[in-house]
């Protein structure tokens, strides 16, 4: 029986669609994929790129949303509830598939020029809390409510600590695109499992995390922090993953729906992956509102 009502925080695209796009047109169909394999709600995440070709990718999510809201009962796919934003103050050495070249220095003045007009429907941007300038931006995102993950980062632990302190709230694709976790620097990793505050991303697809550091993840981990996403990406759906032409995992080719399943294979209790699939990201995001199925 194919479950039904899960929300998917970070996805940038699926099949032959993705938000490297200034049709709204795109989004949406995105948006009826998802449905179809049981997603009643998304967050369309930005790929890193210079600002204003991000700011062309959140123009087309947000028409996209303003679609759906005139559609109303009558809307098609899984409803977008914002946007996702992945960059662009990443850290170089840490950008696993995505394009380096379009990392910027942390500086709150681009963030404002980032976010302009948009900052009602920008719930979470992924920072590197490490890089100059990186803590100010941190807290400025803090002070306009929206939710900052630390990723793509070789922050050591106690550059984690700061940034939590600065008012980073969770941590993007854990374990992916990190200072790899260490006995004596458990770097972002280890903060993420052993924090009680911090929400953590988790790719489950069996291939980003092996299914040995799922049930780690899952015994260890606070179960209302954990947020399980699909990270799915535009290519053809594999059990691989889908690799980019660098040969680099560049992303899933799964939906959450099939990653429920994986981390019941594995012994994942089904209480505990529906909780990461529904419950977890809504309350993340602070939306407690019931969303409608499509």
């Amino acid at each position: 029986m194919k479950l039904h009502g899960f929300v998917d925080l970070h996805t940038h695209g699926i099949n032959k669609c993705d938000t490297q796009t200034d049709d709204h047109d795109e989004i949406l169909t995105m948006a009826k994929v998802h449905a179809k394999a049981g997603t009643i709600a998304m967050l369309p995440t930005i790929y890193s790129g210079p600002i204003n070709e991000m700011r062309n990718n959140m123009k087309a999510v947000s028409r996209a949303m303003e679609t759906q809201e005139k559609a109303g009962s009558g809307r098609v796919g899984a409803q977008i509830l914002g946007v996702n934003l992945e960059g662009p103050f990443l850290n170089p050495i840490r950008c696993g598939a995505m394009n380096k070249n379009t990392f910027s220095k942390p500086a709150v003045v681009s963030l404002r020029q980032l976010i302009a007009d948009y900052d009602e429907i920008v719930k979470i941007i992924s920072i590197a809390p490490e890089l100059p300038g990186a803590l100010k931006v941190i807290e400025k995102c803090a002070d306009v409510g929206i939710k900052v993950n630390m990723g793509h980062s070789d922050a050591t632990l106690r550059q984690a600590v700061e940034a939590k302190k600065a008012g980073a709230t969770g941590i993007t694709h854990i374990f992916n695109a990190m200072r790899p976790f260490h006995h004596r620097e458990p770097g972002l990793a280890g903060l993420g499992l052993t924090d009680n505050d911090l929400y953590i991303e988790v790719i489950a697809d069996g291939v980003h995390l092996h299914p040995r550091i799922l049930e780690l993840i899952f015994n260890c981990k606070r179960r209302d922090r954990i947020i399980v996403i699909s990270d799915s990406v535009k290519g053809k759906k594999s059990a691989g993953g889908v690799i980019n032409n660098r040969g680099i995992l560049s992303g899933s080719g799964l939906t959450v729906s099939a990653m429920v399943t994986r981390l019941q294979r594995i012994g994942i209790p089904e209480v505990m992956s529906i909780k990461a699939t529904t419950d977890n990201p809504l309350r993340y995001i602070g939306i407690q509102k019931s969303i409608r199925s499509c």
